[in-house]
């Protein structure tokens, strides 16, 4: 008996980055999981939660979905396992769920029809799916009548426990949006609680043959059985070093292999670091200069319009950083009395650049600004006006 399914979680259609819709980004990778579906010859995909990236998502988001599920479901006759994630909203979600059953498309929102198993037969075998999608500690007491449940972990585990014991005839496969302790997160995900109250234990699913999990955006793995599969694709900076990929999960009688295969964005995500005249040569060879970029100048010179000079040869480059500017004295300011402003305007400007950047202004830096000082001077003479920028002589 053996038994393949593909593991994906948190697609977040409709999402934006930096104003920047990623819808087309979502499909170009939509595409390749259409075609691993059909070359693979799974028996089944589960989508583990955040389908959607907001509780009403955008109409384009879900005319998406929906033409992805027509080719996975109906041209393809893949059993599909949705569940709903922290960004979906179960009903929305769950709508038309019996009748979408009748073509094994199997949603499941809300907690009151989420808990029923679902036996899937495939080619050489079948399994059984339990599908636990998110639900606030609140929404299990409700449904459970036991007050007693006030963190994730006690609601998961009262979840699991009243599936009773599990029948070993078939795989057992868990398909649950959780934080399990000790995975790791990133920027994009939206924290389930504060603290630690939202995070479940892994051995929530000792009684399972698989646990195919979603939240956390990298793929990773939990011990043998507890996986995650990771996002569609980068949502963050912080997983510029990620590869996304599908979970191609096979399940024997006693045995469980998992291959993750890598899915190719339309445009990767980046960071970008160097000097501004460097990157404005373009990027190496092997780079491509359309990536979605965060970019770190690491001049400390005055600029000007670096991020539009930058988009003239990098069109998507959607962040700009200059470390190099930021403060790196921990220390306050200096206190501006009576006798700092009798250094003058070159020993004061002096310090406040210290203080920004870390280092003393450099020679030529020094004559650039008595230049500029002087030149203020002398028109403010001309002008017969007040002087603004007073001489340091005038302050002795």
């Amino acid at each position: 008996m053996s038994f393949r399914l593909l593991h994906s979680a948190d697609w977040h259609l409709g999402r934006t980055f930096f104003n920047v819709s990623l819808l087309d980004d979502q499909a170009h990778v939509l595409e390749q999981l259409v075609a691993l579906a059909r070359d693979t010859r799974a028996d089944a995909l589960v989508i583990a939660g955040d389908v959607y990236d907001r509780a009403v998502p955008p109409a384009d988001a879900v005319r998406l979905l929906d033409e992805t599920l027509k080719r996975l479901a109906l041209d393809l006759s893949l059993a599909v396992v949705i569940i709903a994630g922290n960004h979906d909203s179960a009903e929305r979600l769950g709508f038309g769920a019996a009748l979408m059953e009748e073509r094994r498309c199997f949603l499941r929102g809300p907690l009151d029809t989420a808990l029923r198993p679902i036996e899937i037969p495939g080619r050489d075998g079948a399994a059984r799916f339990y599908p636990l999608p998110y639900a606030e500690p609140a929404e299990v007491r409700e449904h459970l009548a036991n007050p007693d449940l006030h963190s994730q972990d006690a609601a998961l585990g009262a979840l699991v426990a009243g599936l009773g014991k599990l029948p070993r005839d078939l795989p057992n496969i868990a398909v649950c949006h959780c934080f399990v302790t000790g995975g790791a997160i990133c920027e994009s995900e939206r924290p389930l609680s504060v603290g630690g109250a939202g995070q479940v234990s892994a051995d929530r699913f000792a009684g399972f043959d698989y646990a195919a999990l979603g939240h956390l955006h990298r793929p990773q793995a939990i011990g043998a059985r507890v996986h995650y599969s990771g996002s569609l694709l980068k949502y963050s900076f912080s997983e510029a070093s990620h590869t996304k990929s599908i979970s191609l999960v096979d399940l024997g009688d006693d045995s469980l292999r998992i291959e993750r295969i890598g899915l190719r964005p339309r445009r990767d995500l980046r960071v970008l670091e160097g000097h501004l005249a460097d990157l404005l040569a373009g990027p190496p060879p092997g780079e491509s200069a359309d990536d979605y970029l965060l970019v770190r100048l690491l001049d400390t010179g005055a600029l000007l319009d670096p991020m539009g000079r930058l988009r003239e040869v990098y069109p998507n480059a959607l962040h700009l950083e200059r470390p190099a500017l930021e403060r790196t004295g921990g220390g306050p300011l200096p206190d501006l009395g009576r006798e700092q402003l009798a250094r003058g305007d070159e020993a004061l400007f002096g310090d406040f650049f210290a203080q920004v950047t870390g280092s003393p202004l450099a020679p030529d830096q020094q004559a650039v600004l008595h230049q500029v000082l002087g030149d203020l001077r002398r028109r403010e003479r001309e002008a017969g006006s007040t002087r603004l920028v007073p001489a340091a002589a005038d302050n002795a």
